[in-house]
């Protein structure tokens, strides 16, 4: 029978997880249970997601505030200049709180006319037409103020964030200055800290550069316990989200040992080798609000060897209206199966392949994985993929 279905994506659904339980077998009961259920198999190649607060939940990956503010205090010495974090409650606000317990006097510096992901601090419009020019102005809090009023909320949550983050000083000690040239920063203090996450380290060897005393980043916080916290050593708070009122829940950490633990398992109690990853934040922008998605530092800290690389694909609208647009119906088909088998794995980026942007696999196997499973309330923090390293040759 000829095959008329290509990918297939399923979320799982798994018992709420726990620090200390055993996620590998959690992984491996879920999807066994879906399989009896569902009335599916698995494939070699098949692809497993795990979304990365399950993972960091059965590890226990967490850190209280106080734990945050020790390590500030450990790593600076007098005030502190925090550059250009995310607009959001749920990344940065507990970050900043614990900031502010550990330094004596915040300088917040904040990117305009909106932050690295694209959450708007002003009306562009009204930027424009007050002159304001966002690569030399440098705004305080009052100039804000006074041209875009006392009440600037973000077009999604409603949150004036400049009075956000203002209320999470302690006793006064966060002052907010708006601009996007990091070296203002030294203007105020030689010891900096970047809160941003995909432009870091150029920032960071923007300021170092400039001769700033010392620049850390979010990513080198927590980069090991503290006061026997969770911790991760390669993106610190990077990817962190609140998890209580007095605590944050961390990126998970030992990624590749995990992924590597559930495809052995699968492998034993199944036979067929899957390829497993654990994915944070797709990668996508949002077209109506342009805020782009990707707050954690990458889709995906660990997956297995198989998810190495990107697609080598043709384009087969490409194919069938150039080289091969004589033809029709079950010959074409015919013809275009042959053309996908001889395509020339050695040679990225040819005409046949133009199009096929080539993004990583692990980009875009997290983002279906996000998208399928939400951040809400579906429960699926298990994703089962099929089919995806299949083509139309495939029968």
């Amino acid at each position: 029978m000829t095959r008329t279905v290509g990918t297939t994506v399923r979320g799982i659904r798994a018992p709420i997880i726990n620090e200390g339980d055993d996620l590998v077998k959690i992984v491996v009961d879920s999807v066994t249970a879906s399989m009896a259920s569902e009335k599916f198999d698995l494939r070699d190649r098949d692809v497993i997601g795990i979304t990365e607060s399950f993972v960091a939940r059965a590890q226990g990956n967490y850190a209280s505030l106080e734990d945050i503010a020790s390590d500030v205090r450990d790593k600076f010495a007098g005030e502190i200049a925090v550059l250009f974090p995310i607009l959001s409650r749920n990344r940065f606000s507990m970050v900043l709180k614990a900031i502010a317990m550990g330094a004596k006097k915040v300088y917040l510096f904040l990117k305009y006319p909106s932050d690295e992901m694209g959450n708007p601090l002003m009306d562009i419009e009204r930027m424009d037409e007050a002159g304001i020019n966002p690569y030399t102005d440098v705004l305080t809090e009052e100039g804000y103020r006074e041209v875009f009023g006392d009440n600037v909320p973000h077009p999604f949550t409603g949150i004036d964030y400049v009075s956000h983050y203002k209320g999470l000083a302690q006793k006064g000690n966060i002052d907010i200055i708006l601009v996007n040239n990091p070296k203002v920063a030294l203007d105020y203090t030689e010891e900096i800290l970047t809160a941003d996450v995909h432009a870091r380290h150029r920032t960071k060897r923007i300021l170092k550069a400039a001769g700033a005393k010392k620049v850390y980043g979010l990513d080198d916080l927590l980069t090991k316990p503290v006061n026997g916290s969770g911790y991760n050593p390669e993106f610190g708070l990077l990817g962190s989200n609140k998890a209580t009122e007095t605590s944050v829940k961390l990126f998970p950490r030992d990624c590749q040992k995990v992924v590597n633990e559930v495809q052995q398992a699968l492998l034993e109690r199944t036979g067929k080798l899957i390829e497993v990853l654990i994915y944070g934040d797709g990668a996508f922008k949002d077209p109506q609000c342009k805020i782009w998605e990707l707050a954690d530092p990458v889709v995906s800290p660990g997956y297995t060897a198989g998810l190495r690389g990107t697609p080598n694909e043709i384009k087969i609208k490409l194919i069938a209206d150039n080289e091969l647009e004589g033809l029709k119906g079950s010959e074409k088909a015919k013809a275009i199966k042959e053309r996908i088998k001889q395509k020339n794995k050695n040679r990225p980026g040819g005409d046949e392949s133009l199009g096929t942007t080539p993004r990583q696999l692990t980009d875009l196997l997290g983002s279906l994985c996000d998208l399928t499973s939400g951040s809400g309330d579906k429960g699926t923090p298990i994703v089962l993929v099929q089919g995806y390293f299949d083509d139309f040759s495939k029968e």
